[in-house]
């Protein structure tokens, strides 16, 4: 696979063992990191830059390259919205930084981050009085700007940091800096309560974004999207070593899509019904789309789209000759590779002969396995539940060498006689609080068969229809 930067010098590049490099400038060397893509990725068409700023925009400055006027609220929110995405110990310095764009002609500004496995674009209204681009610092940048008051917020791109006092002759001081480091951009924030200089890096240097090439897109409205990512994300994977079991499984049809997370342990399974295909692509589909996306990568998704309040549904589109996956909504976007490999079959789990069937207010049974868990630990987590169809009655219990507790609640329970079966509270707790509706339902088979939770009683949300199953292993003990 192949990642080209912006550089000139990106067309002369060498292919090794089916990857290449991100070429950065010859005095900073980076790693060899996996592309994103084969194809060679553009951002979007740079803006010209203007050097020939009058004397009179900002007389303590030297010309600069780009020049606008934003809101603090508009700055801090778009940079609060990508920054979470970016590594906490980068491969490569640039890849900690977010690379912003001020386009003169639809006077906005783009911010983009990318960790060379997801890339998040968004940007805003300014006034862009002079075009440009620059990689800034996110960390330290969304800092200041989130310090600054409400008002207007000036920035400024410059080649030499500019100490207050200092004769021009003096000002860079770039002898004692090492040439790569005294030729980088620096950012000029002014504001109100004061002025920050931050020193960035060459937008030559930042790796561009792919666009994902593909006419198959669908729109999944956005509420019922991050309700699936909410209702399966909890199940996912965090062992790496459980490579496809660290992502979400979508399977998208005709006017259908099914979410599925399993980590081993336990497993969901939400349906919901969307609005299809585009109709360019429309008839040349036979087959639903199965792929695998990252749980980091749509972490990120729900947690901008729980973020927003626009009613916009979101355009999925996916390459299948890339595994690319794109999601994007307004002025955002989101890009993801997805994980590679066959997801399990899990479908013949949910098809269950069940004996036994026990309908519960979930208010209660969360708050009565919240208290008893308090006795759990990473030693013993192991719940006893028991179910009494002649009391229609349901306890839980757990029993510590330091002490036991014991909780009891009246439910409506369809069965031929009592059981009692284990299961981890952790999971089970988590599963109870996925079911969207005011009550629950488990269905289970005997004590060393799967059980499964479903909603029951009224939904949390009517105006999303999403059929979900939550199925769990028992602890059995012979």
């Amino acid at each position: 696979m192949q990642t080209k930067s912006h550089t000139a010098t990106a067309k002369s590049r060498k292919k090794e063992s089916g990857f290449s490099k991100i070429k950065p400038k010859a005095s900073v060397p980076l790693e060899q990191t996996e592309p994103l893509v084969e194809d060679e990725p553009k951002l979007e068409e740079k803006p010209e830059r203007n050097s020939s700023n009058s004397a009179g925009d900002s007389p303590q400055l030297l010309p600069a390259e780009i020049k606008l006027v934003c809101t603090q609220d508009n700055l801090a929110n778009h940079l609060e919205l990508v920054s979470k995405a970016v590594p906490a110990k980068p491969t490569h310095p640039v890849l900690g930084n977010v690379l912003l764009v001020a386009c003169k002609k639809t006077q906005r500004v783009q911010l983009s981050v990318f960790d060379m496995s997801l890339a998040i674009q968004t940007s805003f209204d300014a006034k862009v009085q002079s075009p440009g681009d620059m990689t800034i610092p996110v960390g330290l940048l969304s800092d200041i700007v989130g310090k600054f008051s409400p008002g207007d917020i000036t920035l400024v791109s410059r080649e030499a940091l500019n100490r207050e006092g200092e004769d021009s002759e003096d000002s860079g001081n770039s002898a004692t800096l090492p040439e790569a480091v005294s030729n980088s951009p620096v950012a000029t924030l002014i504001a109100a309560c004061g002025r920050y200089q931050v020193r960035g890096l060459s937008s030559e240097e930042f790796p561009a974004i792919p666009e994902v090439k593909t006419a198959q897109t669908i729109c999944i409205p956005a509420e019922t999207l991050k309700e699936g990512l909410k209702g399966s994300l909890f199940a996912t994977a965090t062992d790496e070593g459980k490579h496809i079991l660290t992502g979400v499984y979508f399977k998208i049809g005709q006017d259908s899509l099914e979410f599925a997370a399993t980590d081993g342990h336990r497993l969901v399974v939400l349906n919901t019904s969307i609005q299809g295909f585009s109709k360019k692509k429309q008839a040349e589909i036979a087959q639903p789309l199965e792929l695998t996306v990252p749980a980091k990568s749509l972490a990120e998704l729900e947690r901008i789209l729980s973020s927003r309040t626009s009613a916009d549904p979101v355009e999925l589109s996916y390459s299948t000759e890339s595994a690319l996956i794109e999601f994007r909504w307004g002025a955002q976007r989101l890009v993801t590779r997805c994980l590679e490999g066959t997801y399990p079959a899990y479908p013949d789990l949910l098809q269950q002969d069940f004996q036994h069937q026990v309908t519960l207010e979930k208010a209660p049974f969360i708050k009565a396995i919240e208290r008893i868990a308090v006795l759990a630990d990473k030693k013993e987590k192991t719940l006893s539940i028991r179910i009494n169809s002649e009391a229609q009655q349901v306890s839980l219990s757990l029993f510590r060498e330091f002490g036991n507790g014991l909780e009891q609640m009246a439910a409506h329970v369809n069965s031929d006689g009592n059981l009692s079966i284990s299961f981890n509270i952790k999971y089970l707790l988590e599963g109870a609080k996925a079911i969207a509706s005011s009550q629950l339902q488990m269905h289970l088979t005997q004590r060393d068969g799967p059980a499964i939770l479903v909603p029951a009683g009224n939904p949390s949300k009517p105006n999303i229809l999403m059929d979900a199953k939550y199925l769990l292993m028992p602890i059995f003990k012979e």
